[in-house]
């Protein structure tokens, strides 16, 4: 039976802070999560994997190229979701994932030890708030071309012609530049040589990158790989924030591709792109100099990725889906380039 005055208490008491913080009057909830979070890691028959010895904890964020702890490292979100799998009888053993974010960060809210920091992906000694992330226009990133401001049909792969670009980096400011259409998942590669004088001409303050990559190089190349396609497959280009594109606003006119640009640390976003780059990880890995191939070399390496069987085409590959589109536009007269 329902009682005003019972229900009233009720509030009220669940309403009173400051509250005990689960983790601190939970210990199997407590011992749970930290077991997830700095448990370690083990060989199938149970013996423990000591792994690398890192530094001692100082407060600070992971270290830069620098072993780290091997441990468990569940993300709060693992954290608390996986909790009504392994007890979904007993509702104590709950706990959001900001609640275990709150326990590691926020002095006075108990439970978790200081260090566990160290043992999420991030490394952050300090959280970074949400709106610090956020898509926030800022240098060569104006109000126009942030992610939100891209057409509705470029995040639906049935419309061709929509591109996601990177940079794979390597040794001594090498990079290849990595174009792929949502749709067929078909792959450019750029070549990015370095410009003459590099290592020889001392670095000048505000001058041109002679790297490879600078935004008049960058610009050089891109343009040169997008002006072979029909005008109907270069709609638009999503790019991350790097300053190699700061020159997108002469590309697009170039081109007639329309850049935008993803939100800060948001690879996500580019997710075609960033499997692509992983996969050419096989050909160009990281640590090497990449200046060391050439536009040919580039173009062979591109033919064998657009010529492997793709799942998500329905086995068919990347250069046989762009063909059909190629043919699909040569059929209604469409296709034209500059």
């Amino acid at each position: 039976m329902y009682r005003a005055v019972v229900a009233q208490w009720k509030a009220q008491q669940a309403a009173k802070r400051p509250k005990t913080a689960k983790l601190v009057g939970n210990g199997l909830l407590r011992e749970y999560v930290q077991s997830r979070l700095a448990g370690s890691i083990r060989r199938p028959d149970g013996t423990i994997v000591t792994g690398p010895e890192p530094p001692a904890w100082k407060g600070l964020n992971k270290p830069h190229r620098a072993d780290r702890r091997w441990a468990m490292a569940w993300s709060p979100e693992q954290i608390s979701a996986r909790l009504p799998v392994d007890f979904p009888d007993d509702e104590s053993m709950r706990i959001s994932p900001e609640a275990i974010y709150q326990s590691l960060f926020i002095e006075g809210r108990g439970a978790l030890k200081r260090e566990l920091v160290a043992c999420l992906r991030t490394g952050r000694a300090l959280r970074e708030p949400r709106a610090r992330s956020q898509n926030k226009p800022q240098g060569h990133v104006t109000p126009d071309v942030v992610l939100s401001e891209r057409p509705a049909e470029a995040a639906d792969r049935a419309v061709p012609g929509h591109w996601e670009g990177d940079l794979i980096i390597g040794t001594g400011r090498s990079a290849i530049g990595t174009l792929v259409e949502r749709s067929s998942r078909s792959t450019i590669l750029a070549h990015l040589p370095r410009l003459e004088g590099w290592g020889e001409i001392p670095a000048v303050k505000n001058g041109p990158s002679l790297g490879g990559y600078g935004a008049v190089a960058m610009n050089t190349a891109l343009t040169a790989s997008m002006s072979r396609l029909p005008e109907q497959l270069r709609k638009t280009l999503t790019w991350d924030r790097g300053k190699e594109l700061s020159g997108h606003a002469q590309f697009a006119l170039d081109t007639g591709t329309r850049v935008f640009f993803a939100d800060p640390h948001s690879p996500w976003q580019r997710p075609t792109n960033e499997n692509t780059n992983g996969v050419l990880r096989q050909y160009f890995p990281k640590g090497t100099d990449l200046s060391r191939w050439s536009a040919d070399d580039l173009e062979a390496v591109a033919l064998a990725v657009n010529n492997r069987p793709r799942k998500i085409l329905g086995w068919k590959t990347p250069a046989e889906v762009f063909e059909e589109q190629l043919l699909s536009l040569q059929q209604t007269g469409v296709a034209t380039t500059h």
